[in-house]
């Protein structure tokens, strides 16, 4: 219940943010006053809506990390089991191989004629 009320949110504050973001003028929005564009800043006052949507966007990023963070501990906490815990056993357990006699007696050079 409350994992899908943070899902939600989350999601709200995503798309919001994104909104706002793109509703923010770039660095080049003085050029378009010049042209004559700078008309919709008049709505918001002489200020503009810079301040407003500035605060807004601090807000929004606020709820969209503290989801983000609520989210990932709330999964840690659904997720205790590992991919090994999930493994079956094997039918017989895995033996070492017998060694035969031979393997346990140290290898001796051959003596020969190999010397000068």
């Amino acid at each position: 219940m409350i994992s899908t009320l943070i899902v939600v949110l989350h999601i709200f504050a995503c798309v919001l943010l994104i909104l706002i973001v793109l509703l923010q003028a770039g660095k080049g929005a003085d050029a378009g006053a010049t042209l004559g564009v700078g008309g919709a800043q008049t709505v918001f006052g002489a200020g503009g809506a810079a301040p407003f949507l500035t605060k807004l966007t601090t807000a929004m990023a606020v709820i969209f990390m503290l989801t983000s963070i609520g989210l990932t501990i709330m999964t840690s906490h659904e997720m205790r089991k590992t991919v090994v815990d999930t493994l079956t056993p094997a039918t017989q357990p895995l033996q070492a191989p017998e060694q035969s006699p031979s393997m346990n007696q140290p290898s001796v050079p051959a003596q020969g004629g190999a010397e000068k």
